[in-house]
């Protein structure tokens, strides 16, 4: 069941992130770069601000009260210059997460979380759907294409205390109506 998540689902969420934010990073990327990460960005405190926040939806995947994935969604306007200029300045919703246990990869779990935050994203009006990804994912680049996003310019991401180099990808939402 894909549900959107509630303020007690922050440590679970958190939990879920330390399993499955580490297999997103690049191949050189150094422990204590990820666990500077988590601890920075995706910590229970972290994500009970996201879940009180009204611009940020969580849409997890619940199976029998076990957090299996999620999907972190920002309505608000970017302010990255890189992102801003490759979005031309159109109204888009930011993916900021999406990352699946991996005794779900394979299973079809990811693509519904992604209907399902494509959905939320165009139920706010949005004309697209943006993200990053480090240019060194293949196996995610191949997941955001098969789902239609394409490449449209590039950004750097800090990974604790490293700067890496992700791809901005967008999903064109279909009009209203």
């Amino acid at each position: 069941m894909i549900r959107k998540a509630a303020a007690g689902d922050a440590a679970a969420l958190a939990g879920l992130a330390a399993v499955t934010f580490p297999l997103a990073c690049p191949p050189g990327a150094s422990p204590e770069d990820i666990r500077l990460h988590l601890k920075r960005t995706l910590s229970k405190d972290r994500f009970a601000e996201y879940l009180a926040d009204s611009k940020i939806a969580i849409l997890v995947l619940d199976e029998d009260g076990r957090l299996d994935g999620y999907t972190l969604l920002v309505d608000r306007q970017p302010t990255d210059p890189d992102v801003l200029r490759a979005l031309d300045g159109h109204r888009s919703v930011e993916l900021s997460k999406c990352y699946v246990h991996p005794d779900h990869h394979g299973r079809g779990a990811a693509a519904s979380l992604m209907r399902a935050s494509l959905d939320w994203a165009a139920g706010q009006g949005a004309v697209s759907v943006w993200l990053g990804v480090n240019s060194e994912n293949a196996k995610a680049i191949r997941f955001y294409e098969k789902s239609g996003f394409t490449r449209i310019g590039a950004k750097s991401f800090t990974l604790g205390d490293s700067v890496e180099s992700d791809f901005i990808l967008e999903y064109s939402l279909p009009p209203l109506g």
